[in-house]
């Protein structure tokens, strides 16, 4: 007697030859009935020119007969599958996309993304975390990873990269793939390449937020990257001098480009003042002041944290152990939990308040 439970179970082996996730959990399968040795369904698919749509038939067939070798599989392929076409294919099961910028290097992006995905994943939210900067990785560090190597998952003869674990995190950097002290020399379409796939040829689970730490300034890999995937908003990150801030502007204003038109989620304001340990209620400001709020007055978005020089800040970046995770530095914890809260609030504002952001197209101008 065939079980429609083990059918299921089986079913949940077939895999979206796109995004590596599995047919059941992508909702692909609908009107599955079994009558006798007969086991009929509907697989819902984006478009009836759908890419693997033989390979996934296949697929469905072999999976169910290695348990039931006398079934007789009858698979209906249908197109119009809502949860599929919503997001055009690109990461459909990633909610929300969050870039992390600068116009100029020095200002701490990276230790902001890393502990902007720490922060969200404290949150209780499900968080992926892409290095972007491929010409200075320096996540691998950041999280102690240094060394590791993503494992390659085939998905129906296709090579899939699987994103490396690491503090409750699923991330992904070249840091991975080549060596410490190995020179990225590359032209803008292989810079392309690969950060298509980091997105389109990795296999993410399903997540509420994917934090992409971006090169600085406006060069090909922001432009691949807001043409490969609908970017939920961005994130800006300056000091408060102004020659940090008027570099920041320029990346702020390539996302405001109407042919890009990404949302600012508002500004981050790293080593905003200096705070001995022994002295913590005492500020000095080393680099100025406003240079973050004239930011977000050009912007018209909102001031998401203001993260203070601590010498710990310092010191768990070059030990793999990020600074929000220490609980022994409160000034820290607090003042990165804060700018995490207010990134989280500000990505449910700009989801109720605007439509989704559309993929660029290749456009002159752009």
């Amino acid at each position: 007697m065939i079980e429609e439970k083990k059918i299921v179970e089986a079913l949940c082996k077939v895999n979206d030859p796109q995004t590596g996730q599995d047919i059941i959990s992508r909702n692909w399968i609908k009107d599955l009935k079994i009558e006798g040795e007969q086991v009929n369904m509907t697989l819902m698919l984006p478009s009836l020119n759908f890419p693997g749509k033989s390979d996934l038939n296949f697929a469905i067939m072999g999976e169910i007969q290695k348990i039931y070798p006398q079934a007789m599989v009858n698979v209906h392929i249908a197109a119009g599958n809502p949860q599929a076409t919503q997001s055009q294919n690109t990461l459909p099961h990633v909610k929300n996309i969050i870039a992390v910028a600068s116009g100029k290097g020095g200002v701490g992006k990276s230790t902001v993304a890393v502990n902007l995905a720490l922060g969200l994943k404290e949150l209780g939210a499900k968080v992926g975390l892409i290095d972007a900067d491929l010409y200075g990785p320096s996540i691998p560090t950041m999280l102690g990873l240094q060394g590791q190597r993503p494992k390659v998952t085939p998905v129906y003869g296709k090579p899939r990269l699987t994103p490396i674990h690491a503090h409750g995190l699923e991330v992904m950097s070249i840091g991975f793939i080549i060596e410490p002290e190995q020179a990225v020399v590359l032209r803008g379409p292989r810079l392309g390449g690969i950060i298509r796939q980091f997105i389109q040829e990795t296999v993410w689970p399903e997540l509420d937020y994917i934090v992409i730490d971006l090169p600085p300034g406006t060069g090909d890999i922001q432009l691949t990257l807001v043409q490969t995937v609908p970017i939920t908003g961005a994130v800006v990150v300056t000091t408060p001098q102004e020659v940090a801030v008027v570099d920041a502007v320029k990346a702020m204003n390539m996302f405001l480009l109407p042919n890009v038109n990404v949302p600012i989620l508002g500004v981050v304001e790293n080593m905003a003042w200096f705070t001995p340990k022994e002295l913590p209620d005492n500020k000095y400001y080393l680099f100025g002041q406003g240079g973050g709020k004239k930011l977000v007055k050009m912007s018209g978005s909102m001031l998401l944290g203001q993260i203070p020089i601590v010498q710990g800040i310092r010191e768990a970046g070059d030990e793999g152990s990020p600074a929000i995770l220490k609980e022994e530095e409160p000034i820290i914890k607090n003042a990165l939990m804060d700018m995490a809260k207010n990134v989280a609030r500000q990505v449910a504002v700009r989801n109720e308040m605007l439509p989704p952001t559309k993929i660029v197209g290749m456009k002159k101008g752009i």
